[in-house]
């Protein structure tokens, strides 16, 4: 195990600059082109396209991509008892959580006569992919389907890769079909983005992707985004991160356990600890070291620890300044009075507070969506929720005395900008004799 320990007083601001980089995410030229190939014949071909490249990529050739009831009934005859309670558990914690967020009609009569809406409504359609990768995310499928299903949205659909034998993780398809998505589909990587950006004669187009991914998949999201045929999507994405800030209160035994929760997701992933004690940086490594025999994916968190960080700092306010412009996907908070602190914490995706908050119930069932901005975009960006589901737009509705009230405001700053057909728009109603 490789997880160094710095002095964030004792290196200068271009080594603290270093110490806080993400490992590179290049997406080189190959790939890039690669995808946009992908998208073209997927755009082009359609559906023979997808099954063409799931042959190719997953080694599964399927006559129906599409996911049928039997497959879905099957695969809760998979699952134990204590299985479909978790997923339950999880869809009722998130479904409480985003109902809150579902927005009021706003209007407000900003002068006499002059009456402003806003008013909020579902996207038509959704896509939301769930990958597979090194391990199954039934998780996901829950964050990403439960605030699609609250707001609304007439139409959503679900991607997922086949495994070897043809089937879908029977967890992702189970999870998803009790949080309300009934068109599933069996496809991954860019070629799944492609067909629900561009549509085929079985995937219904959608008007914005939803959902992680590896850089494939990353890097078509980003091309559909760009192309005004294509879709939106969610939010960047990158590999998945954690940062700690603890205090000598803390207990070394939960921060290691919270760094290596991160740590196993990936050999890109990073993990970071800010404390203001020496003793329990050297704790934590010991912990580290003694619980990472009994994971089960160790050398992946090996891997990432290579690449993350112990920084000892002056003080619990230093270690926000510091992770303000870490801007973490995940910010964990061991540290007494941890929730004094919450005011001065502007850059994170989500927050826990105090020793019995682990990283992992936000994952899974907490209540708030896991689907955050990581690779410093939380300085930018926020976490998915209801309001990324729908679209909002604004009303005003004017009387002939609201209108006589705002149309000097109106013609005098259309003479400044030079815009006399803004200002006749005006004039022309309020010189008119009905």
């Amino acid at each position: 195990m490789n997880l160094e320990t710095y002095s964030w007083k004792d290196v200068d601001p271009a080594r603290q600059a270093a110490l806080l980089k993400r490992p590179a995410q290049d997406v080189d030229a190959d790939i890039r082109d690669r995808v946009a190939a992908i998208l073209e014949r997927v755009r082009r071909d359609g559906d023979s396209a997808v099954a063409e490249m799931t042959r190719a990529f997953d080694g599964v050739d399927l006559d129906d991509w599409r996911v049928s009831d039997a497959e879905i009934e099957a695969a809760a005859a998979q699952l134990d008892a204590d299985a479909i309670a978790a997923i339950d558990l999880a869809i009722a914690n998130v479904g409480q959580f985003h109902e809150a967020q579902l927005p009021r009609r706003l209007a407000i009569e900003t002068m006499p006569g002059v009456l402003c809406e806003r008013l909020s409504h579902p996207l038509d359609s959704v896509g939301l992919y769930v990958p597979a990768g090194t391990a199954p995310l039934p998780s996901a499928a829950i964050m990403l389907a439960v605030p699609a299903a609250i707001a609304g949205c007439p139409t959503r659909v679900l991607c997922t890769p086949p495994r070897p034998d043809g089937t879908a993780d029977p967890a992702v398809l189970v999870a998803a079909a009790r949080a309300g998505i009934t068109d599933m589909f069996k496809a991954g990587g860019a070629q799944a983005v492609a067909a629900m950006a561009y549509g085929t004669a079985t995937m219904p187009r959608v008007r914005k992707i939803f959902g992680p991914g590896n850089a494939w998949v990353t890097c078509a999201k980003t091309l559909v985004s760009g192309d005004p045929a294509g879709a939106a999507i969610d939010l960047p994405a990158g590999p998945s991160e954690v940062l700690v800030i603890a205090d000598d209160a803390a207990r070394a035994e939960f921060v290691a356990a919270d760094l290596l929760s991160q740590a196993e997701h990936g050999t890109d992933s990073q993990v970071m600890l800010l404390t203001t004690s020496e003793r329990l940086a050297q704790d934590v490594k010991s912990q580290v070291e003694a619980q990472l025999g009994g994971l089960s994916r160790a050398d992946i968190a090996c891997k990432a620890l290579e690449q993350s960080r112990i920084i000892v700092v002056e003080s619990i306010t230093e270690a926000i300044v510091i992770s303000n412009r870490y801007a973490p996907e995940h910010l964990i908070l061991q540290c007494a009075d941890a929730r004094s602190y919450l005011d001065k914490i502007r850059n994170a995706g989500s927050v826990f507070v105090g020793d019995w908050s682990p990283e992992s119930v936000g994952d899974y069932c907490s209540g708030t969506n896991h689907v955050l901005p990581t690779y410093g975009y939380a300085n930018a960006y926020s976490g998915l929720g209801i309001d990324q589901f729908m679209r909002h737009m604004t009303v005003q509705e004017l009387s002939r005395d609201g209108l006589a009230a705002v149309g000097g405001a109106v013609t005098t700053l259309a003479g400044l900008e030079g815009l006399d057909a803004h200002a006749a728009a005006v004039t022309r109603r309020l010189e008119s004799s009905a």
